[in-house]
């Protein structure tokens, strides 16, 4: 079993514990129970998300108990920390669904088996079930106001004079320090996990079940894993990058993976996988004796969708990627993997009537697509063999688009030099 603290540190991983002696005691001694609370902000998880779920994972690893807390209670509150405006409130129905997705997601990333397996739970089984006034004689009171202003959470947003706080979200940090007794009481967890973003809320809850319960809890947190550009990570240009692959394909998660920057690639491995650290520090000095061949970006891109989808889908991104920037015929691919493929192509459509025709000549399709400024130099092109169809290599300037080119979704993939595709959609008519 590895050391979960060392290993902490030697990826770079760690900012602050409560206790550091005290919990590597603690974590010597025999099997911990820690915890990270997700909020179902979302019917889906989003790569900002596996920071988190890698370090829970790191900690089942190193022999102790997992658990993961879905926020069904909290996440009818919203947590303030690192925002700078009010959440909006989520309904009842759509809290639901979010917290179906999630708890699917989460299944998937942690061993559940056996008496010390790891533990999927949600607070509104004991948010839901106690009453304000209990709530705030027995908690509420062991809370300095004065004390709750001063953390970041709170003291950034008092300090924006437009928008400020609302008493809703100021209750915040209470509700997720009773969340720490209620797992200790029931799971005799003694540490809390997250970003350094939650160290407020932590250490409160660390300090709640102390003064009620008497005993030495324990407070973690890591550093917020950010882009070398400032900004934040987990989004591409088209917006959160999923773990569900009904939102986000594991063709474009790989591809999301494949293109992180240069400045990046070392530190996402180390907080993103499980790879080995030596491992890592070998494929990032090849990299950058030959940036061009990317091994590092690969090796990041298969190791976390591995891990979030599986072989199989990981060997379907692979064959996608090849074909479609290294040459190859297409028809290779099934639909799904087309589908994802082209999901943002620029694209125009054709009646399926002209195929056929000369109106659906190669050369002058190229052309009508705007992959060339006029049908002469998109006939050079084509002479030269500079240009394919569904990924094959066209040199007949005669050409014409045909019924056979369709490929599974009813389009014709067109392709101007290695990398300019464009989608020829074929309309009934």
């Amino acid at each position: 079993m590895i050391n979960f603290i060392e290993e902490l540190r030697l990826r770079g991983l760690l900012q602050s514990i409560s206790d550091e002696a005290g919990l590597v005691e603690a974590l010597g001694a025999g099997p911990v129970t820690g915890y990270i609370g997700f909020d179902p902000t979302a019917a889906s998880l989003h790569v900002g998300s596996l920071f988190q779920i890698l370090l829970l994972r790191r900690l089942q690893v190193a022999g102790h108990r997992p658990i993961a807390l879905v926020g069904g209670g909290t996440g009818l509150i919203g947590d303030p920390s690192g925002k700078s405006d009010e959440r909006s409130m989520l309904s009842a129905d759509r809290l639901a669904e979010n917290l179906s997705g999630i708890r699917g997601q989460l299944g998937k990333y942690l061993d559940f088996e056996g008496t010390g397996g790891a533990v999927l739970i949600d607070n509104a089984e004991w948010l839901g079930a106690i009453g304000l006034l209990e709530f705030l004689r027995d908690i509420g009171k062991h809370f300095s106001v004065n004390a709750m202003v001063q953390r970041d959470s709170v003291r950034n947003r008092l300090e924006q004079r437009e928008h400020g706080i609302s008493y809703t979200e100021f209750s915040y940090m209470l509700l997720q320090s009773y969340d720490f007794l209620a797992l200790h009481d029931r799971f005799g967890c003694r540490l809390q996990l997250g970003g350094s973003d939650q160290w407020g809320n932590i250490v409160s809850g660390v300090d709640l079940v102390r003064r009620l319960r008497g005993v030495e809890v324990f407070g973690l947190t890591t550093p917020l894993l950010t882009r070398s550009d400032g900004k934040k990570f987990g989004k591409s240009e088209a917006g959160n990058v999923w773990l569900d692959p009904a939102l986000t394909s594991p063709y474009e998660f790989y591809q999301f993976w494949l293109n992180t920057a240069d400045d990046d690639v070392a530190r996402y491995l180390l907080a993103l996988t499980l790879e080995p650290a030596e491992v890592i520090a070998a494929t990032v000095a090849a990299h950058q004796t030959d940036p061009a061949k990317r091994s590092a970006q690969r090796m990041l891109a298969a190791a976390v969708t591995r891990f979030v989808h599986g072989d199989d889908a990981l060997a379907s991104a692979q064959r996608t990627t090849e074909l479609l920037f290294q040459g190859g015929d297409l028809r290779a691919l099934g639909p799904d993997e087309l589908s994802a493929a082209f999901k943002t192509a620029p694209s125009h459509a054709i009646p399926r009537s002209v195929l056929g025709t000369a109106d659906a000549g190669f050369v002058k399709v190229l052309a009508d697509a705007g992959l060339f400024k006029s049908r002469s130099e998109a006939r050079n092109f084509v002479g030269q063999g500079g240009a394919s169809i569904n990924g094959v290599a066209v040199a007949d300037v005669q050409r014409l688009l045909s019924t056979e080119d369709l490929l599974s979704g009813g389009f014709i993939a067109l392709r101007k030099g290695r990398k300019s595709w464009h989608v020829v959609r074929v309309t009934d008519g």
